[in-house]
């Protein structure tokens, strides 16, 4: 015993695969050394920040050249962490900006984007509709689900506690990237065929859009990615 375990815990080795180009052949830099993890983080946030700019330059985005960078670092370092969980570490994989960047697909970045969708929703209730979403919590509000997307929805929200047991058993992340993906299909899906802004179900949807930020955040906050309200 070497002091580095207290009593009650245990420590289980998982193995790793190789992390390939995309030539397929062993990732390293152009000179063939080995590329460290610092530069592969400054480049995917460098990546992000220029998205962003562009984003702002349209008008496409919902924050300042202020925020700017701490948004791009928590979507950067959030890209590369997902990129490599996502995955059964015992297996190879290929390394790729794009992929890991795409605001479309299993990626943090379109999990990201889905998380804010449904804050921005939840602000614009109080903005728009006079709706504040602390007194609707205090009022005890019930969520009522009548639309399949709703049912489907909250259906996928009560399997969290499984994949948390599922993980835990395991050891591998994978599974909560599994969910928390399927999560924000599945919310996505409901903000599409369901109105929620000035609807007569406005209060019990908004409800539902807030516990959905919430297991997305604590899915979020599992695998060591930073939440953002806004992009």
């Amino acid at each position: 015993d070497i002091g580095w375990i207290n009593e009650g815990q245990k420590l289980q080795h998982i193995g790793f695969g190789t992390v390939m180009g995309e030539d397929g052949k062993r990732f390293k830099t152009r000179s063939g050394d080995t590329v460290r993890l610092v530069d592969l983080l400054d480049e995917a946030v460098g990546r992000m920040e220029e998205s962003l700019k562009q984003r702002i330059t349209d008008g496409k985005a919902n924050i300042t050249e202020a925020e700017l960078h701490e948004v791009a670092e928590a979507c950067g370092y959030g890209a590369v962490k997902y990129f490599d969980l996502r995955r059964n570490p015992t297996t190879n994989y290929k390394f790729s900006y794009d992929a890991m960047l795409d605001t479309k697909g299993n990626t943090a970045i379109y999990l990201l984007y889905a998380r804010v969708r449904l804050e921005s929703i939840i602000a614009k209730a109080k903005a728009e509709c006079d709706v504040d979403l602390d007194a609707l919590l205090k009022s005890g509000e019930q969520i009522a689900l009548s639309h399949p997307s709703e049912r489907n929805l909250a259906l996928t929200l009560q399997q969290f506690t499984d994949v948390i047991d599922i993980t835990l058993e395991d050891m591998l992340p994978y599974h909560i990237c599994d969910y928390v993906y399927s999560l924000a299909i599945s919310a996505s899906d409901f903000v599409t065929q369901c109105r929620v802004l000035k609807s007569d179900e406005m209060k019990s949807r908004l409800l539902l859009c807030h516990v959905t930020t919430i297991a997305m955040k604590q899915c979020f906050e599992l695998l060591g990615i930073r939440h953002v309200k806004r992009i």
